[in-house]
């Protein structure tokens, strides 16, 4: 066996492709980003977004081989994982169908991968060791929760949110303050200038003490900018964040405390944001966790989480069906 695996990523709006050996070394990470195609909508429009995976798939598939300095052979691969799950159906079915493709025409094993658990098997790119149990915190636009991480393939989720995911929070108001798309970039941006406490954004009290809550925080915000119409755009979106950042902070160090974890972990798209990187690293360290934080493009989707993801899976249980589906509302555990 050749060692590589071939991660391939169609959730939502990117079109991910990465080779990653057997030591979890990436050697390459292509990504086609989509945010020019869905910037004048305020968010990512489903049926743009799988025709623009079918545009990019095999080309974005074409550079990994390239950057990596190899040559697209089975002889190359021990398997192609790719996504299967959760995300954006049109999406999901765009990188399904390349793989069995791929994997068929190669005579190499398929392997499905939950996204989510992809970005959990972020935390151990680019040869990382983490020592279990751990609690991570997955926070992106379409999903915020904690889990625990017992060891590889073993979740519990402590916590998750109610309504709106972190990532998507950020969408929202980012439109409401007529910043630009993605909201999370956006409102760090703006907010670098901004005062933090210059507005109270109310934490949003729930029944699961490890859960979250960021619809009336949102809400929050427009009623308090539209009876406020002077207040600085900069204070807004820096308060905002801060309240953001504090509340995904506080309870993710609280589970890994209260669940006895070693360590605490964070990925998906929001997990770039540089407050919340400083602040998770800086509370953890103080509770006395391991942290274990990403470089911020592997934070993001991308094809290196689904190939590390796929190799624990294929040795751990065996290669997927043939007739494997893509699994729109895939759940974690």
């Amino acid at each position: 066996m050749s060692g590589l695996l071939l991660g391939i990523e169609t959730s939502c709006d990117e079109t991910a492709a990465a080779l990653v050996d057997a030591s979890g070394r990436v050697l390459s990470s292509v990504i086609a980003s989509q945010i020019a195609i869905h910037s004048n909508f305020g968010g990512v429009v489903p049926e743009l977004a799988s025709r623009a995976h079918e545009q990019s798939i095999l080309q974005v598939v074409r550079e990994a081989f390239v950057i990596a300095g190899l040559e697209p052979a089975a002889s190359q691969l021990d398997a192609v994982a790719v996504t299967k799950g959760p995300g954006l159906a049109g999406a999901l079915m765009v990188g399904v169908a390349a793989a069995k493709a791929l994997a068929l025409g190669w005579g190499v094993p398929l392997v499905g991968v939950n996204h989510l658990e992809g970005h959990i098997f972020a935390l151990e790119l680019d040869e990382v060791v983490v020592r279990f149990p751990i609690a991570v915190l997955v926070v992106s636009g379409g999903h915020t929760m904690v889990v625990r991480v017992q060891e590889r393939g073993v979740y519990q989720i402590l916590g998750e949110t109610l309504d709106d995911a972190a990532g998507e929070a950020f969408d929202k108001v980012a439109r409401f303050l007529g910043l630009g798309y993605p909201g999370g970039p956006e409102i760090e941006r703006v907010a670098s200038d901004g005062n933090p406490k210059a507005v109270r954004i109310p934490r949003a009290k729930t029944k699961g003490i490890y859960d979250f809550s960021f619809s009336g925080p949102k809400t929050s915000v427009v009623n308090f900018v539209r009876a406020n119409p002077s207040i600085a755009i900069s204070d807004v979106a820096a308060s905002f964040q801060s309240s953001v950042v504090e509340v995904l902070v506080e309870r993710t160090i609280a589970a890994a405390v209260a669940t006895g974890c070693v360590g605490i972990g964070l990925s998906g798209g929001v997990g770039a944001n540089t407050l919340l990187r400083e602040r998770l690293e800086q509370l953890g360290f103080r509770a006395g966790l391991a942290t274990y934080i990403p470089k911020k493009v592997n934070c993001t989707d991308n094809g290196a989480m689904i190939a590390s993801a796929g190799r624990f899976i294929l040795e751990r249980y065996g290669p997927s069906d043939a007739d494997m589906d893509a699994y729109p509302s895939l759940r974690l555990a």
